[in-house]
């Protein structure tokens, strides 16, 4: 196979509204500079540098600017991708597919996740570049480690995928695990521009024909905002990977997480030495001495304008706290 067709590409459109106020409009989780160092952006860049050839950035007019700095500090050839207003995952997918040539492999991550075991991570690259250069769409699936809820989950037989499965309830989800043959839903693919495409056209038509309308229109890789208010605004597993024949999955047990909670931060941090006391609360964003009496397990966010006291359990809650915000206090979410 020509080495030289394969990209990868990066969604940066999220906003982590799980994780305010951490992550904000103006710097959202992907660029926060809490792991290591880096942001988990910088990390998902270097992450496929061996592997593919190039680099395209699906980003929106917020954050096309965070992603520049960090391309330009890490001296990154990329191509930029700004959508006008964001239309879900099967949009900005569609125009990374119309943007390449029709026998380039993508390799499509989100930004904003955190992988370990580079070694498991690099075979099932392998196996799933292996698949797509075959024609199919390939998703990755992780090898269960608990009962997570906050995840999507994939029924699987071998390598064929039996349904996608929303994020289920704590009995479910015990009951995916039992099972055996459910994986966690990584979010990450990998196909032929071509066959996307393909597929696109044949399962959600609208969303094929409205995107390729607003990519013609693009200048400059930005793409036109009029075009993409007629674009219907949906993921790209409704669109496609559940109706799809050509859907084929990579299981692997590479380190995964989506970072989407404060619950699932905490456990990173955790693992990489951050400091918690002896009943386990945690500082996040100050230096400032903080004492917890009477607590366990409780999360203390700090930031200039907003603090957040949380119990890890509640960790999924913020997302309601963040819709709450956006109707009366909206100034705190920027």
């Amino acid at each position: 196979m020509d080495s030289n067709s394969i990209t990868h590409v990066i969604l940066t459109g999220g906003v982590g509204s799980r994780l305010w106020p951490l992550s904000r409009k103006s710097s959202p989780k992907q660029y926060l500079e809490i792991f290591d160092g880096k942001s988990l952006f910088e990390m998902t860049v270097n992450r496929n540098k061996n592997i593919a050839n190039k680099i395209m950035v699906v980003g929106n007019i917020d954050n096309c600017h965070l992603s520049q700095v960090i391309l330009e500090k890490t001296a990154t050839d990329y191509i930029d991708i700004i959508e006008s207003t964001p239309r879900n995952t099967a949009a900005a997918i569609a125009f990374a597919a119309f943007a390449s040539q029709e026998n380039d492999i993508l390799i499509v991550t989100p930004s904003d996740h955190i992988i370990g075991n580079m070694e498991r991570y690099n075979q099932a690259m392998k196996d799933a570049i292996a698949k797509a250069s075959m024609g199919f769409i390939v998703t990755f699936g992780i090898i269960p480690t608990k009962p997570e809820i906050g995840y999507g989950y994939i029924e699987r037989n071998g390598d064929d995928v039996v349904s996608f499965r929303e994020k289920p309830n704590q009995v479910t989800a015990a009951d995916f695990i039992a099972k055996g043959n459910f994986l966690w839903n990584s979010g990450m693919f990998c196909f032929k521009a071509s066959v996307f495409l393909e597929e696109l056209k044949l399962y959600a038509p609208q969303v094929y024909e409205k995107s390729k309308i607003a990519w013609e229109k693009s200048v400059n890789g930005v793409v036109d905002l009029e075009a993409s208010m007629q674009i219907p605004s949906i993921s790209v597993d409704y669109a496609v990977m559940e109706k799809s024949k050509k859907i084929k999955v990579v299981s692997s047990e590479f380190v995964w997480s989506d970072l989407g909670s404060f619950e699932s931060v905490y456990d990173y941090l955790v693992s990489t030495g951050h400091p918690i006391d002896k009943h386990r609360n945690m500082v996040i964003g100050t230096d400032k001495y903080t004492a917890f009496i009477g607590m366990k397990d409780t999360i203390f966010i700090y930031t200039d304008s907003a603090h957040l006291i949380l119990q890890k359990e509640f960790s999924q809650d913020v997302k309601s706290l963040y819709g709450t915000l956006e109707r009366e206090k909206p100034e705190l979410l920027s």
